[in-house]
């Protein structure tokens, strides 16, 4: 998934980002309100990690102009602030949740990682289609019962798929999901991703479609 993250603390934010990035997620960060105010009206993310006291622009206005322009990206505020005023401003401009500094990392995958499940209508960090059973917690796949060895981005591929069997996704809209700024290969490398996908889930009840003209989409058989 594509995350946001939005810290003008260097070390926090590098923190911040080392970790999701670890988890699996193509994750941007910048360190600028103002900045990021800008970015959002021009790119999609599935969730922004935001830090409330920034230069140029604090959390609570980005937040505010995100969600008077329509959007529902789930955002995670982040801020040393811990005040109950606070908390329930930014929850009343529409944050999805809350994390008060200083926290343990760990809490913070764990609440990315439900408002992810949740963005994406799932109950539990387990997405299973067909054979494929995919656990977005310990980023494990299994296919027919058996450990399916996936690379970073193999995972990532599969978990955006399985996560809406329903949808088609476009080249684009994967390139944009599985690659921050500044790592943007071309279409064609989601086509070869697919590709060692494909290979690796024959000979079971799950494939990878190509919807011609349109994109990809995850079925079984």
């Amino acid at each position: 998934m594509r995350i946001l993250v939005v810290e003008d603390d260097a070390e926090i934010g590098a923190a911040i980002q080392a970790r999701l990035t670890r988890l699996g997620h193509a994750v941007d960060r910048e360190t600028d309100g103002a900045t990021a105010n800008t970015l959002l009206r021009v790119e999609r993310f599935d969730l922004v990690v935001l830090d409330v006291m920034l230069p140029s622009m604090d959390g609570f206005a980005v937040l505010r102009n995100l969600r008077a322009a329509g959007s529902v990206t789930p955002v995670l505020l982040v801020t040393a602030r811990s005040a109950i005023d606070d908390r329930v401003s930014g929850l009343g401009l529409g944050a999805d949740d809350y994390l008060v500094k200083p926290f343990d990392y760990r809490e913070l995958e764990a609440r990315v990682q439900t408002l992810l499940r949740r963005n994406t209508g799932h109950a539990s960090n387990l997405v299973q289609v067909g054979g494929l059973a995919i656990d977005r917690s310990s980023r494990l796949a299994e296919l027919d019962g058996k450990p399916l060895t996936l690379s970073r981005q193999e995972f990532a591929l599969l978990e955006i798929l399985a996560s809406r069997p329903q949808r088609i996704f476009s080249k684009e809209d994967l390139l944009n999901q599985l690659f921050s700024f500044g790592n943007e290969p071309t279409t064609n490398a989601v086509e070869q991703y697919v590709t060692r996908v494909r290979k690796k889930l024959q000979g079971s009840s799950v494939e990878i479609r190509t919807a011609r003209g349109m994109g990809y989409q995850i079925a079984t058989l």
